[in-house]
């Protein structure tokens, strides 16, 4: 069923931006929905061009996703936001409210949770986070909703850690700062999140012993597996991926974007065949 023939628009904001994958995902959204009146486009933008484009969007735009370099500067451009991006510091959604203001929240979070339990991470986890960025704050945001036992931060800066601490306190969230790097601490951890950039932490993987049954989660996915991902698997503990994240966090913007429950199955299918080609 058609649900509506008014246009409206959305996007995804960052630099660079020719790789996102998040067009095709709300596409087959909104086709398998029935919102034909509706496009996602990629445009390219950073974080300081980001106030500018948003306050010269016309009346048809719905929403923004926000990916880096851009998801402190989407909080700081927001009229409201919510709880978590506050909290987290970061807002990778932008929503267009009725009265025209914009409304900012962080559908990592709620992603990263989601994938995390469906790989069975359960209440009490010891966790351990490879990295102190804006991916690094989600992973510590979906820790506290998880209500993880402890969170190690392994940093290539110390100073890095220290900057996630008002986060940390923030979530109320015990957090442990270590030195990159540190296999032992990999190897202590129930689950393991990954979110440094790509290659970083490939040295890694010839060294580490993992904690059977345990859960790794890597934000990257191209390319897949990483050697720390193969390692992951090789040593039988439950992997996912950035590509699990795209999509729930997708599903997330999608029905704040369209005040319609997302079509995951038609998402799903439409990254699974993208990835394929």
């Amino acid at each position: 069923m058609t649900r509506t023939v008014v246009a409206r628009r959305a996007a995804v904001l960052g630099k660079p931006i020719a790789h996102s994958l998040s067009p095709v995902i709300h596409t087959a959204g909104y086709a398998a929905a029935g919102l034909t009146g509706w496009s996602y486009t990629r445009i390219e933008c950073a974080a300081a061009e980001l106030p500018a484009l948003v306050a010269g969007l016309g009346p048809e735009w719905a929403g923004l996703s926000v990916t880096m370099p851009g998801k402190e500067a989407a909080l700081a451009v927001a009229d409201a936001a919510s709880p978590v991006a506050v909290a987290v510091g970061a807002a990778n959604t932008l929503v267009r409210r009725p009265d025209d203001s914009w409304y900012a929240d962080n559908t990592d979070v709620g992603g990263m949770v989601e994938v995390l339990t469906g790989a069975g991470v359960v209440p009490g986890a010891a966790v351990t986070v490879l990295g102190a960025g804006g991916t690094a704050r989600a992973a510590l945001a979906a820790a506290a909703r998880l209500a993880c036992s402890s969170v190690t931060v392994v940093a290539r800066r110390p100073e890095a850690v220290d900057e996630l601490r008002p986060v940390a306190d923030a979530l109320d969230l015990a957090l442990t700062g270590a030195v990159w790097p540190d296999p032992a601490r990999l190897a202590a951890a129930d689950v393991v999140v990954s979110t440094v950039p790509k290659g970083v932490a490939d040295p890694l993987a010839a060294v580490v012993t993992w904690r059977p049954g345990g859960v790794f989660f890597d934000a990257l996915y191209d390319p897949w597996p990483t050697p720390l991902a193969a390692s992951a698997l090789g040593a039988g503990l439950r992997v996912v991926s950035g590509l699990d994240l795209l999509l729930a966090q997708a599903v997330g913007q999608f029905e704040q974007f369209t005040g319609v429950a997302a079509p995951r199955a038609a998402m799903s299918a439409a990254l699974a065949a993208a990835r394929a080609a």
